[in-house]
């Protein structure tokens, strides 16, 4: 039986069982009789196939299911020792160290260069007074 005569054969007991009317319920089982004499089985035989038996009272059936990355349960959450908030800890402070002295590296240049700037227009006015203080007759 092909898997669309199996889906039509299952919606067949299905409305067999579940009908409004007798006569649509006879109707049904006539049509699902029918889609199992087409595929060469009795009706016992091809319910057996939709359904397979039950298992006995102890035993457990499983159904294999197409399973997705988000349905697979989540590993267990591992502990965080404190050897390990020491190590990150430790790498904090480390990290902090760097970009500190790097910070004050940029600074000291940057005081430097402006120091130097400053340097150079006492220099320049220094220049201009003399030469304001010869033309002054000073």
């Amino acid at each position: 039986m092909s898997p669309g005569d199996l889906d039509r054969f299952r919606k067949c007991l299905a409305l067999a069982e579940r009908g409004a009317t007798a006569g649509e319920r006879a109707a049904a089982y006539a049509a699902a009789e029918r889609i199992s004499a087409s595929a060469g089985m009795t009706l016992a035989k091809a319910k057996e196939k939709l359904w397979p038996a039950q298992p006995h009272a102890g035993q457990k059936t499983f159904r294999s299911r197409r399973t997705y990355a988000w349905a697979q349960p989540a590993e267990p959450v591992k502990p965080v020792t404190v050897e390990e908030l020491r190590r990150q800890k430790a790498e904090t402070e480390a990290w902090r160290k760097r970009a500190t002295a790097a910070a004050d590296r940029k600074l000291r240049k940057h005081l430097a260069e402006e120091e130097a700037y400053r340097a150079q227009q006492r220099a320049m006015q220094a220049e201009r007074d003399r030469e304001w203080a010869q033309s002054r007759g000073l």
